[in-house]
């Protein structure tokens, strides 16, 4: 109720919908699960108070079916849970049964990508809903599928979203920063690329005191702090001539999103192989070893010449010797 007020004190243009993990799925038993069906009346509360709509994930039918009675306005399905189709399914059942039970008051349904990067595993999770519903007069914000991008691992897998985004484009698709980074310090940062990939919103982690927070403490910002992501945003959203952003350019902002993060992981895997090569140099001065050794050399380049990678052999080579002399000097 905190955070709420706290949101709500804020002059803000910008529509909210309060979420909040009544279930909380996590990797380790020993962690916060959540507080239960219980935690849904204090959903209703906030609704109730503040006037915002209001989400929560749900994991299993029986989560559905509590969630639907107690008139929760969305349900999301998060990473975990969507990386387990059968699962999915039975969750769109249950939402099909429920809403013909309960009436029509859902406004929509969230899907996050799978934790594995797996485009088509998400788009499939995506199809299961729509059908179930489909027939069904749920309303909301455009489809009733909501498709939320959080990212693999803290890593943007903008190349999986690029290519749901293609496949789907009719329907809406959030930013989930605060998951995609795992430190609330970027945020603001990624919120950039709601505006330079044509995106719909964001799903962001905010809590009134982030220290005390039982779950993903280092992600959440403050309510402050989410105004000042949300003004990133406004700005990202305009040209210097106060026209927004060229349409034409956002194919061209998807495919560069994908050099960035393809770049940053290269030289990420660059820098781990010179840390291997210097334990290597540290084993080689102990046993009495050459740092060059001409044959472990020449099959390196062998096997690149068989193998290809779809590339010129002149620019493999090229690249080889870069990384091998650099190497060499890492172990001495």
């Amino acid at each position: 109720m905190e955070t709420a007020r706290a949101l709500t004190a804020h002059t803000c243009a910008v529509p909210f919908i309060f979420r909040a993990g009544v279930w909380k799925p996590r990797t380790s038993p020993h962690t916060f699960q959540g507080v239960g069906a219980p935690a849904l009346e204090w959903l209703k509360e906030v609704r109730d108070t503040y006037g915002m709509e209001i989400a929560t994930e749900v994991a299993t039918p029986e989560h559905v079916e509590a969630a639907l009675r107690a008139g929760v306005d969305y349900l999301w399905i998060g990473a975990r849970t969507s990386a387990n189709p059968i699962a999915v399914q039975e969750i769109a059942n249950a939402i099909e049964e429920g809403l013909r039970v309960t009436g029509y008051g859902l406004r929509g349904v969230l899907i996050k990508n799978p934790v594995n990067q797996d485009a088509d595993l998400w788009l499939g999770n995506i199809e299961r809903i729509e059908k179930a519903v489909k027939g069904l007069p749920v309303t909301g914000y455009g489809l009733p599928v909501i498709a939320i991008h959080r990212g693999c691992g803290h890593q943007p897998c903008w190349g999986m979203a690029h290519k749901v985004r293609l496949a789907r484009p009719d329907i809406p698709m959030l930013l989930d920063p605060s998951h995609m980074s795992g430190d609330a310090k970027k945020v603001p940062e990624l919120m950039g690329k709601i505006a330079e990939l044509g995106l719909d919103g964001a799903m962001i982690e905010v809590h009134c005191k982030p220290s005390e927070a039982l779950s993903d403490a280092r992600q959440q910002i403050r309510p402050d702090g989410l105004m000042s992501a949300l003004k990133v945003l406004n700005d990202a959203t305009k040209s210097p001539n106060d026209e927004p952003t060229a349409p034409n350019d956002t194919e061209l902002n998807w495919l560069r999103a994908e050099i960035d993060e393809l770049d940053e992981r290269l030289w990420d895997t660059i820098a781990a192989r010179m840390d291997v090569s210097k334990r290597i140099g540290e084993w080689k001065k102990e046993h009495g070893v050459a740092p060059l050794q001409p044959e472990r050399y020449q099959a390196i380049v062998e096997r690149l010449r068989v193998i290809g990678y779809g590339l010129s052999e002149e620019f493999m080579l090229r690249i080889w010797d870069i990384i091998h002399e650099e190497s060499l000097k890492q172990q001495e």
